[in-house]
């Protein structure tokens, strides 16, 4: 695994946006600008509307208008399910790898018996070392240069973990070598699976064609208000906004999902209950 456990380049623009704000400057910062600016945009379209919806020559160019919108809110939920569906099948899967990592460091660390007893004590220092490593790589997000030094240390524990058990190998049967070894593969392999997952997210063309289309959708709906009551157009104009900027939140905070308000803490407590097994 390389040193750099969070490379900045492998994630976008919102990787640093919650980290520098925080999930707090998310709530007070992205969120209402994100809702203020589609309201101006609605606005802006409403606006245009009242100014040539008086144009429109007959019903039939008006349904053909209704026909095209359609089409395109069709295309924005589309684009939103398949959005919502990809960072939810990517916070399972961080969720079950943080699993799978704890069990297979607690097995492991159980196999550590059938080396010669005075190889152990030292092997299960370094392992608790390295449990502690892990779980701090992940829980001092989003403080990034922090993570990275656990990472790195972890690393160390891990060749320093694997030169001490090969050299205790002589020592004991090939029944228990074939038992430990693939378990402390596990263990190591593991750690470059939930390093990849931890960069994947949403990609940023996606993120931007989904902006870009959120926007003009709300150009077309505050031109669609324009015939209407200004207290019913308000209110049109204000859910519109405000359901399509939580979806987009929630699909962030799905995607970072150790810096947001969705988190993935609950995940670290088999590790933890692990850490607290190793005597």
């Amino acid at each position: 695994m390389p040193v750099a456990y969070w490379p900045v380049e492998s994630s976008y623009v919102a990787i640093i946006m919650v980290s520098a704000m925080g999930e707090t400057g998310i709530l007070l910062v992205f969120v209402p600008s994100l809702f203020l600016i589609m309201l101006l945009v609605l606005e802006t379209g409403r606006r245009i509307g009242k100014r040539y919806y008086s144009m429109e020559e007959s019903d039939h160019h008006r349904g053909n208008r209704i026909l095209v919108e359609s089409a395109i809110y069709g295309l924005l939920g589309l684009l939103i399910a398949f959005t919502v569906s990809g960072a939810a099948n990517r916070f399972d899967a961080r969720r079950t790898l943080t699993v799978q990592e704890a069990n297979a460091i607690g097995t492991a660390y159980l196999r550590l018996d059938l080396l010669p007893a005075a190889a152990q004590p030292e092997l299960r220092r370094k392992f608790r070392r390295y449990a502690e490593a892990r779980l701090a790589v992940f829980r001092l997000l989003p403080d990034f240069e922090a993570s990275n030094a656990e990472a790195v240390r972890a690393n160390e524990l891990q060749r320093s973990i694997w030169n001490e058990v090969i050299a205790a190998l002589p020592g004991v049967p090939q029944s228990a070598t074939l038992m430990l070894l693939p378990a402390l593969n596990e263990m190591f392999d593991i750690t470059s699976s939930r390093a990849i997952a931890g960069q994947a997210h949403t990609p940023l063309v996606i993120l931007c064609a989904l902006a870009v289309l959120a926007l003009f959708c709300c150009l077309l709906a505050g031109y669609g208000l324009a015939g209407e009551n200004p207290l019913g157009s308000a209110l049109r104009m204000i859910g519109f906004a405000l359901i399509v900027t939580l979806t987009i939140f929630v699909i962030l905070d799905l995607d970072y999902p150790r810096v947001g308000l969705i988190r993935l803490d609950y995940a670290d407590q088999a590790l933890i209950d692990v850490l607290a097994g190793m005597r």
